[in-house]
């Protein structure tokens, strides 16, 4: 047998070892909890320790897919490092087990620094470990026993004999993991499980509705982003690798911190209190100009300003630190969510069902006119009454401004960047938004040339984004389009092109297009 297959065998060896560990600690932890995986684990720290420009460029990369980027980065690391330790252990053995060890105490610390977590989430990554160094010592053993034989010119018998024991160890190890990630996959039925329970709540009616859609809200414009964004198309940008699942009838809600009375709060109880209707537009920090990292959606909940009223906020206060249940934090100004004419609620329903599982279930927050890092918390469980000079949320933490303020901006739909379009009338259209304050005027300019006033849809409110359109007249070849939007103050967004880190991005977003 030459060297070079010795190592790919001994790689192949080291592959099964990994897949193992992994498969067989994903399935323990379904017995202890499911964030515990090491992967998942792993996963979960890596978000937390990258700096805001990792996480900006995931994002610009690969938008709401970059929880899956991640993972495939992770298997891809781990097939590096699995095939590393097959070819150490097979020629310097042990130290491809001391590699994999290595690996598992990493994923250990992973586990044990995740939000809730005990001494029993330890278990899968430690189980994992041990049946993945006994696969590697077995495999790599044998593997040398009929290169041995082999090599020595021992009988064809006995060399048949070592081949087919070395087979046989890879085909055990092989069946043990997939047996182990067929019964992991099983039991994370309990997503499904949960989601139709989800569906099966009949919230109750809003005390108070939503004023109805203006019938002049949607220009009937195709390509332009929908008046209400549908629930499986909504932007999903959050910390969790895995999608909390959480049973409303467990869940609770606790008001603590800087309160003259603490309250806590069940799913029931919540449900049971004037519940009202909102349309709010969300939109991410991390939106480029541009970009499609915001939606519109009716919301069903009740209004936080109520129930700090209750809790009754002492001397100090300034800020509320809410707590997601996969122990991310958002800290929102505490004169907000107070304010009587901003509709902050607590959310259970979106576009007239129970929030779906990834976008909050059973309760997040909705805070219109602030962008979702310090505002938005998904699967929340805790507002703290604090103030921004002794606490700090999580993207605070990274770099981020402690508040962060919708900014106005515009962007072109219709026609797309690079799209050709015949010579003629052509509808330049897109939304606009000023969040909290209203858009009023809409402007597009051609090729660096004059402003020209696009036409308002009616808006639904304050707090969300509006449709507008600008038929222009298109001559032959190539030109550039611009967009800006105006707020109701008079103020103009600005056309210096800024990141989005710290409070969000700047400047006119500019399109090109080939007329014929």
């Amino acid at each position: 047998m030459t060297l070079r297959r010795e190592r790919l065998w001994a790689a192949l060896v080291g592959l099964l070892a990994a897949l193992t560990t992994v498969a067989v600690g994903d399935l323990v932890s379904r017995f202890v909890d499911a964030a515990a995986s090491p992967l998942f684990a792993v996963g979960s720290w890596v978000i937390d320790i990258v700096p805001p420009w990792v996480k900006d460029t995931a994002i610009a990369l690969f938008g709401t897919g970059d929880k899956v980027a991640l993972l495939v980065g992770l298997g891809l690391l781990v097939a590096i490092l699995a095939v590393a330790a097959g070819i150490l252990e097979y020629h310097r053995a042990p130290w491809g087990v001391v590699l994999l060890v290595v690996v598992g105490l990493v994923a250990s610390f992973a586990a044990a620094t995740r939000a809730g977590a005990t001494i029993d989430w330890l278990i899968p990554t430690a189980l994992g470990v041990v049946l993945g160094a006994f696969v590697l010592r077995i495999g790599s053993d044998r593997l040398r026993r009929w290169v041995a034989t082999d090599r020595h010119g021992q009988s064809a018998h006995a060399t048949g004999l070592d081949r087919r024991g070395f087979l046989a160890a890879l085909g055990v190890s092989a069946a043990v993991a997939v047996v182990a990630a067929g019964a992991a996959r099983m039991m994370s039925g309990v997503q499904q499980a949960a989601d139709a329970v989800r569906q099966a709540i009949a919230l109750p009616t809003a005390a108070t509705a939503a004023a109805p859609i203006p019938a002049g809200a949607d220009l009937g414009i195709p390509g332009v982003a929908a008046l209400v964004t549908p629930n499986d198309e909504f932007y999903r940008i959050d910390t969790a690798l895995q999608v909390p699942v959480i049973d409303a009838a467990e869940w609770r809600l606790r008001i603590t911190g800087l309160v003259e009375q603490e309250i806590e709060l069940t799913y029931e109880e919540l449900l049971a209190l004037p519940l009202q209707e909102s349309v709010v537009t969300l939109m991410c920090v991390s939106n480029e100009v541009g970009g499609d990292l915001i939606g519109n959606a009716v919301w069903l909940g009740y209004p936080i300003r109520e129930l700090l009223a209750r809790a009754r906020p002492t001397a100090g206060a300034d800020m509320v630190l809410s707590r997601s249940d996969d122990g991310f934090t958002a800290s929102t100004p505490l004169s907000v969510l107070q304010e009587e004419d901003r509709d902050c609620l607590l959310a259970v329903g979106m576009n007239g069902e129970p929030l779906p599982l990834e976008h909050g279930f059973p309760v997040r927050m909705v805070v219109p006119g602030l962008y979702g890092y310090v505002s938005a918390t998904k699967w929340v469980t805790e507002l703290r009454v604090t103030n921004f000079a002794t606490d700090a949320a999580y993207w605070t933490q990274r770099g981020w401004s402690a508040e962060g303020p919708v900014k106005t901006h515009s962007r072109i739909d219709v026609p797309a960047a690079g799209r050709r379009v015949s010579a003629g009338t052509v509808a330049v259209a897109g939304v606009a938004w000023a969040q909290h304050t209203g858009v009023t005027r809409v402007e597009v300019r051609v090729d660096g040339g004059a402003w020209q006033e696009a036409r308002l849809a009616d808006a639904i409110n304050a707090d969300t984004w509006v449709q507008w359109v600008y038929e222009w007249e298109a001559t032959t070849g190539s030109h550039t389009l611009e967009v800006r939007a105006t707020d109701a103050a008079g103020a103009t967004q600005r056309e210096t092109r800024l990141p989005v880190i710290p409070d969000g991005a700047e400047g006119y977003h500019t399109i090109t297009v080939a007329v014929e």
